[in-house]
C-alpha cells in the first residue's frame, strides 16, 4: 500500500477512534499482541542487536506492556473535561478544556530500541484517539518485519498501518499531510522531518539525542558511581540516546574511577565481554566502522578495552582517558560502547563545560553532597537530570521524556504522551439570558460602562488585605447576576 493510499484510508476512519471504549479495545489488543508473542519479540531483538532476555523484556516488551496498563488505568480520568478557574465576568458560564484527537499521525521509530520506540508513541496516539501510520527503522530488520506482520492481526487495519522501507518510503510518507509527526533518531534527519512537516504546518515531536554528560564529584563513592555509569553506558552496547556519553571528573579521581569501571565491567560481562550472552552488538557495518573510526582518531589513551571484531560487529566496552574537548569522541554523540573521560577539576568547571555545548538530552551527576547536585540542576539546562544514577529517570512514567534545544522538542510517556497527541480545545458555554449584564460590552460606550467593566474584568495582584474585599465583591456580583437573570 502506498503512503498516500494509507493516509487516505485512515483519514476516512478517524471517527472510529473518538470512542473511548474503542480506544481501550485497541490498547487491550496491543497488550495481547505483546503477551502472545513474547518469544517472537525477544528473538527479533536478539537477531537485530544480540539483546539478552532481560534487556528485551525489561526495556522493550515489558516496558511497552506497563505503558499500556498506565493508559488503560488512567484514560477515563485523562479524557474528562478539565474545568478551569473563572473570572467574575464568566461566573455564570461553563468553561472547560476538552481533550480531542488530532486525527492521523505519523510515528517514525529508531533502531536501537526498535520495539519500545515504535510502540510507546503508538500507545499514546491510540490513547488520545488517533489513527496512526508506523514507520519502523529499516536498520532493525527483524523487529521491523515483526511489527509489520503482527500489528495488522491485532489492531484495526482501517485505523493503523505499518509501512516498512528506507529513505524512499520515508520521503514519500513525509510528503503526505499528517496532523502530527513524532520522530525518534538523530538531529540531521530530525531537521529533514521538521522541514517536511513545515510545508503542511504539521506540529512535530522530535526525540533526538546528543552528548549527555556525567559529572563525578571529588567527594563521591567512586565504586558505586562506576557501577552505575558502566551499566548506563554499556547496556545495549552503548546504543542508548540517554546513556552517559562522557564523564567529567577531576584528574585526582580519574584513576580511581577507571579501577571502578574495570571492576564493574568484569562483574557484568566477565573477563571477555565477547563471550558474554549479556553483551549486545553494533547494529550494522556502517555504525561499526563509524564507532571504530572515532576510537582510532582520538588523542586520548585507551584505558579499558579497545578490541573489535568486524565480522561479529563486536566492539568491547572501551574507556578512553585524558580526552580533550576537541577530540573526535567529543564531536558528536558516540552511540556505541565507548566512554571518554574529560578533566573537570571542580563542579564549577563541569558546569561551564556543559553550558558551553549544546543542551543534552540527559545530564547526570554523582556527589555525596546533595547541594552540589542541586546546584548543577539549577545552573544547567537538559531534557532530563538524574542525580547519583544513570538512565533511571526514564523508568518513571510520571516524569516526561523529551529533549530541549538541539536534543529535541516535545515529550511523552504516560499522560505526557496522551497530551502530546491531543488537542486541548477551549470551551465556553453561555446562556442566552442575562443580556443586561452582557450589555456592558456593547456600544455605545460610556464612562459608567467602562467603570463597571474594569471592576468585573480587571486583574489585581494578590494580597492578604484585598482578599476579603474580593470575596465580598464576588458575592455581590453573583447575587446581582442572579437578580438580572430572573428580573432582567
Amino acid at each position: 500500500m502506498s503512503p498516500a493510499t494509507a493516509v487516505e484510508r485512515l483519514r476516512a476512519n478517524v471517527d472510529k477512534m473518538k470512542s473511548l471504549q474503542y480506544r481501550q479495545e485497541q490498547l487491550r489488543a496491543l497488550l495481547r499482541c505483546l503477551h502472545e508473542n513474547e518469544d517472537r519479540w525477544t528473538n527479533a531483538l536478539k537477531k537485530d542487536l544480540h539483546k539478552p532476555m532481560m534487556e528485551c523484556m525489561g526495556m522493550e516488551v515489558e516496558y511497552c506492556r506497563n505503558e499500556i496498563i498506565i493508559h488503560l488505568n488512567n484514560l477515563d480520568e485523562w479524557t474528562k473535561p478539565e474545568y478551569v478557574k473563572k473570572d467574575l465576568i464568566q461566573v455564570m458560564d461553563e468553561c472547560y478544556i476538552r481533550k480531542e484527537p488530532l486525527g492521523v499521525v505519523l510515528i517514525i521509530g529508531a533502531w536501537n530500541y526498535p520495539v519500545q520506540l515504535v510502540l510507546c508513541p503508538l500507545i499514546a496516539a491510540i490513547s488520545a484517539g488517533n489513527c496512526a501510520i508506523l514507520k519502523p527503522s529499516e536498520l532493525s530488520e527483524a523487529s521491523a518485519a515483526l511489527i509489520e506482520e503482527l500489528l495488522p492481526k491485532y489492531l484495526d487495519k482501517d485505523c493503523f498501518a505499518v509501512i516498512n522501507g528506507g529513505v524512499k518510503e520515508t520521503t514519500e510518507l513525509l510528503e503526505q499531510k499528517f496532523d502530527h509527526i513524532m520522530y525518534t533518531g538523530n538531529s540531521n534527519v530530525g531537521k529533514i522531518v521538521m522541514a517536511a512537516a513545515a510545508k503542511h504546518l504539521t506540529p512535530v515531536t522530535l526525540e533526538l539525542g546528543g552528548k549527555s554528560p556525567c559529572y563525578v564529584d571529588k567527594n563521591c563513592d567512586i565504586d558505586v558511581a562506576a557501577r552505575r555509569i558502566a551499566w548506563g553506558r554499556f547496556i545495549n552496547c552503548g546504543q542508548t540516546c540517554i546513556a552517559p556519553d562522557y564523564v567529567l571528573c577531576s584528574s585526582e579521581n580519574q584513576e580511581r574511577l577507571l579501577k571502578g569501571l574495570q571492576a564493574a565491567l568484569e562483574e557484568y560481562f566477565g573477563k571477555d565481554p565477547k563471550e558474554s550472552e549479556d553483551y549486545c552488538r553494533i547494529v550494522n557495518q556502517r555504525h561499526f566502522q563509524r564507532v571504530k573510526t572515532m576510537i582510532e582518531k582520538t588523542k586520548g589513551s585507551i584505558a579499558i578495552g579497545g578490541d573489535s571484531d568486524e565480522k561479529d560487529l563486536y566492539i568491547s566496552p572501551t574507556v578512553v582517558k585524558d580526552v580533550q574537548p576537541t577530540d573526535a569522541l567529543m564531536e558528536g554523540e558516540i552511540f556505541g560502547p565507548v566512554l571518554p573521560i574529560v578533566t573537570a577539576e571542580t563542579a564549577d568547571d563541569a558546569v561551564r563545560f556543559i553550558n558551553s555545548r549544546d543542551k543534552p538530552l540527559a545530564l547526570y551527576a554523582f556527589a555525596n553532597d546533595q547541594k552540589v547536585i542541586r546546584d548543577i540542576v539549577e545552573r544547567t539546562s537538559s531534557g532530563a537530570f538524574c542525580g547519583n544514577d544513570t538512565m533511571m529517570q526514564m523508568s518513571l512514567s510520571t516524569l516526561p521524556f523529551g529533549g530541549v534545544g538541539t536534543s529535541g522538542m516535545g515529550n511523552y510517556h504516560g499522560k505526557f504522551g496522551f497530551d502530546t497527541f491531543s488537542h486541548k480545545k477551549a470551551v465556553m458555554l453561555k446562556a442566552l439570558a442575562m443580556e443586561k449584564m452582557n450589555g456592558l460590552r456593547y456600544p455605545p460606550y460610556t464612562d459608567q460602562k467602562w467603570s463597571w467593566f474594569k471592576r468585573l474584568a480587571g486583574k489585581k495582584e494578590k494580597s492578604r488585605g484585598g482578599l476579603f474585599s474580593f470575596l465580598l465583591f464576588a458575592v455581590i456580583m453573583t447575587i446581582l447576576a442572579v437578580l438580572i437573570k430572573f428580573f432582567g
